[in-house]
């Protein structure tokens, strides 16, 4: 199943995300007390997981933030949100037909 078919991804409402000074961020699971250390483009990837923005969406808003983007981005993405699907930070939301 590709992420067209599995629809766009929504952060655990529950997860909390603390902005560090330096554009790095912690995310808090208070369910489980794991932490987990994000770099900026974690932070900016984090930000569109509000279930309005497809893969193809943060990989288009990641291209026109960052300098230097590899050529297999979506995959680093894909990765991403594989974890985050992992550790339950995350949620694919159906599409509504």
């Amino acid at each position: 199943m590709n992420e067209t078919e599995k629809g766009n991804v929504t952060a655990n409402p529950l997860i909390v995300l603390r902005e560090e000074f330096d554009d790095w961020a912690i995310l808090f699971d208070p369910e489980t007390g794991n932490t987990f250390g994000l770099n900026p483009i974690g932070v900016l990837i984090w930000k569109q997981l509000d279930g309005h923005h497809s893969l193809d969406d943060i990989v288009t808003t990641i291209r026109g933030s960052a300098k230097e983007v590899p050529s297999d981005v979506i995959m680093h993405v894909r990765t991403f949100l594989e974890s985050a699907v992992e550790f339950g930070l995350v949620q694919y939301e159906k599409h509504r037909g």
